[in-house]
């Protein structure tokens, strides 16, 4: 979550040096509920003693609603398909939510 949002602040400042502004706050998908409940819980737990910096620049992120955190099941996780191996039927079914084709089927 800490290098999408890293990203997604890089990216909101290159459109803003574009003269592109928006006041809504950028969507970040993650599929692990734990992670987005300590990025957006302000108030630190035992559990969470130990976290690293990055996690602290996610919530502070969050909490200035520049980024909102929005859950996906990892079943409808798009990025599976170029990190994991993945059943045949998972991978064509991600594939066509990408558009992507098969340049190899002889249709």
């Amino acid at each position: 979550m800490a290098s999408t949002a890293c990203e997604l602040i890089w990216l909101k400042g290159l459109l803003c040096d574009l003269g592109v502004f928006t006041t809504h706050p950028m969507s970040l998908f993650c599929d692990n509920q734990a992670a987005m409940h300590i990025a957006s819980n302000p108030v630190f737990h035992e559990r969470t003693k130990h976290i690293e910096v990055d996690c602290h620049y996610v919530r502070e992120q969050v909490q200035s609603q520049v980024i909102q955190t929005h859950y996906t099941r990892s079943f409808d996780q798009l990025a599976d398909v170029f990190t994991k191996p993945l059943a045949s039927h998972q991978f064509q079914r991600l594939l066509s939510k990408l558009g992507s084709i098969n340049l190899l089927d002889p249709a």
